[in-house]
């Protein structure tokens, strides 16, 4: 009886998410909120919480973190990975100073203490790369040249999560220093060998793992990534780290082989850890939120627009493409849900999951229309502001017209 209820729920999850997915994309969103709304309305306080299925859920949004950053990680070479790092870090100083400050800053002043303000930290910092990437994509501005500005944004981002990610692990587990210490140089020192070896090596690492058939293509990856980001977490590290680093290792045919099967399963996946950090987010906590959490969202905004502005005028951008660089960034997602998750499980403060579920829903919604509209907004306001200057025919008959008397 338990089994078929089980079945029955989660049956009815995938149907439900898979609905919500096509309303969104007949209307060119993200579903990302729409998921974050369906696990608020079947979670705690919701309409019609779900009982059978939530072990099972909860494991399927464990591994939709690990195939999130697994995919993430195919999406880079190791050697672009070092080069966007070489050229591009003072930009992703400014987009840590601009973006994670204000996370900390309210997370201080509502007086949820510095653990709980180095989560949110990151939950204002990190974009969201699957949302920028399909709104770029709608817009048609991959070709654009302020587009490679934006991406060595996102690939700085993904690489800070490789270090801040086992920070806050060891943070919310609430070890001490010395354990947090060592957690830190384990995770620095497996990123740094996998970074070694994928430079060397990862021809023969990608050669090892390649296979012509699909389905053992699809094991043997699945099955490692599972298997390293297992042992990461068992090592206090961070699962979503070890995934990151094994879709790193992985290159040439492989990585695309291995992103094209592992696509679907991403987006499964990735949909029931939105429900399921929603089912855990009770709906009445949000309305005492909802104005930090807004005000927050119009200041990381901001600060958004304000990074990609700088980076794409450093890059030597137009004026209207730092614009759109900027207005490209402000969408905040998975990422932002991830890092919350990690404090939401320790149980570090009771108001940080509500709050994020808050900010993300009015980020993903308000980063497609900011990555639209802050060009030719920031365009008319220029033009407003110019002081009128008479056309030049109308300046010559001003000049030889005669002063009166």
């Amino acid at each position: 009886m338990h089994s078929a209820v089980l079945l029955i729920e989660f049956g009815s999850i995938i149907l439900g998410l898979g609905l919500l997915g096509r309303f969104a994309g007949r209307f060119q969103l993200s579903p990302i909120p729409l998921y974050l709304l369906a696990g608020l309305a079947f979670g705690e306080g919701g309409l019609l919480p779900l009982g059978a299925s939530e072990e099972f859920v909860a494991t399927g949004a464990e591994i939709g973190v690990i195939l999130l950053l697994l995919m993430l990680g195919l999406e880079y070479t190791a050697t672009d990975l070092v080069s966007n790092l070489k050229t591009h870090y003072p930009s992703g100083l400014v987009d840590c100073a601009l973006n994670a400050l204000p996370g900390a800053a309210v997370a201080l002043l509502l007086g949820w203490g510095p653990v709980a303000a180095v989560v949110l930290a990151g939950v204002t910092w990190i974009s969201s790369s699957g949302v920028i990437a399909k709104v770029l994509g709608d817009l048609g501005r991959v070709g654009n040249r302020e587009t490679p500005v934006i991406l060595s944004v996102l690939v700085l981002e993904d690489l800070a999560m490789a270090v801040y990610l086992p920070i806050v692990t060891a943070l919310v587990a609430g070890v001490g220093l010395m354990a947090g210490s060592v957690t830190l140089a384990i995770a620095l020192g497996a990123a740094g060998l996998v970074l070694f070896l994928a430079v060397r090596y990862g021809r023969l690492i990608s050669r090892f793992v390649s296979s012509d058939d699909p389905e053992k293509l699809l094991l043997v990856v699945l099955g490692l990534t599972i298997l390293v980001a297992g042992v990461a977490q068992q090592l206090q590290v961070s699962a979503a780290v070890g995934a990151f680093l094994v879709g790193i290792a992985l290159s040439g045919e492989v990585a695309e082989g291995a992103h094209t099967l592992l696509s679907p399963l991403r987006d499964l996946f990735a949909a029931i850890f939105f429900v399921f950090f929603g089912l855990h987010t009770d709906p009445s906590s949000i309305p005492p939120v909802l104005l930090p959490a807004l005000g927050l969202a119009v200041v990381t905004a901001l600060t958004k627009i304000a990074t990609g502005y700088w980076a794409a005028r450093r890059a030597g951008i137009s004026v209207k493409g730092r614009w759109r660089a900027g207005g490209a960034l402000v969408a905040r997602g998975e990422f932002s849900i991830v890092i919350a998750g990690l404090a939401v499980a320790a149980g570090i403060e009771p108001s940080l999951g509500p709050l994020a579920t808050a900010y993300v829903l009015i980020l993903v919604v308000l980063g497609p229309l900011t990555a639209r509209y802050t060009e030719p907004v920031a365009t008319w306001w220029a033009r407003r502001r110019e002081p009128s200057r008479p056309e030049p025919a109308a300046r010559a008959a001003e000049a030889e017209a005669p002063v009166a008397d």
